[in-house]
């Protein structure tokens, strides 16, 4: 699944080129790609200017004036593209959006996962899955993130992984902070000293940044809004690599499950004490 950067790396793409663009048609393959909305999305977005495309978290944003916010949820498989005017006919295409230039943007989803809402401002508000969103990582520092965790008995892994307690966070850039950090995923967080926090958090942001610098990670169908894939893939330094050498000491890599989910890290430089 797109994690923060990868998703990050799409609606900046898609900002800089449908902010004032004007859609001209809807079309959607399957009504249940919509989740409900499927009626109310072919007749109230067409016509509406594209006011901007943003990140919350893992889903991407497309607001309309006026007051309209479309939400994309790519889950595993899909993919927010630009696109021309025959774009609509390309495989997997769920939903494609005509534009007044000729252009488009099409979601494409092989394993169909992914979904389509429509809000007002309001109702996006109130949306359950929107409002129980936890801070974004550049939002925190170390005394913001030791309060969020305050009490907390759970593994550190788990907890990043919580959505509601932090957004956009997945399994890559969870094992390549914590590595950074030199924090054993399985440790529970409220053994975790302020000083490890506050290390846990700035290498939440370099593991994020990393991500960005290299156009994200392409592991299976993640391109960016142009079709590229991205690089980052080829820089992780723990993350699927159970097995290998530590970039920093050498050692072999290993891999336990937290919270249902692989965990690689370094037995040497992430040590999971008593």
């Amino acid at each position: 699944m797109p994690e923060l950067p990868e998703v990050e790396t799409i609606a900046r793409g898609l900002d800089a080129a449908l902010t004032g663009q004007h859609i001209a048609s809807v079309h959607l393959r399957r009504d249940a790609v919509a989740c409900g909305d499927a009626q109310r999305i072919r007749e109230d977005v067409p016509g509406r200017c594209i006011k901007r495309v943003w990140r919350r978290a893992k889903l991407l944003l497309v607001d309309c004036v006026p007051d309209r916010h479309l939400v994309f949820h790519l889950k595993m498989s899909g993919k927010l593209l630009l696109g021309g005017p025959l774009a609509g006919q390309e495989k997997h295409v769920q939903a494609w959006f005509g534009l007044q230039s000729g252009e488009s943007f099409v979601f494409q989803d092989v394993r169909k996962f992914g979904y389509i809402r429509l809000f007002d401002g309001a109702e996006l508000a109130k949306w359950p899955f929107f409002a129980s969103l936890g801070p974004e990582p550049f939002d925190l520092d170390g005394p913001g993130f030791a309060r969020i965790l305050s009490g907390r008995r759970a593994r550190i892994k788990s907890l990043l992984l919580d959505q509601t307690v932090i957004a956009g966070i997945g399994n890559i850039y969870a094992d390549e902070a914590l590595f950074r950090a030199g924090i054993h995923p399985a440790t529970p967080a409220d053994r975790l000293s302020p000083g490890a926090l506050n290390r846990l958090v700035y290498a939440l942001h370099a593991a994020l940044n990393k991500g960005f610098a290299s156009g994200g990670s392409s592991l299976r169908d993640y391109v960016d809004a142009l079709g590229k894939r991205g690089s980052h893939q080829n820089e992780f330094q723990v993350y699927g690599r159970c097995g290998a050498s530590c970039p920093c000491c050498g050692r072999c890599l290993e891999r336990t499950t937290v919270a249902g989910r692989t965990s690689t890290f370094c037995p040497r430089c992430q040590p999971l004490s008593d």
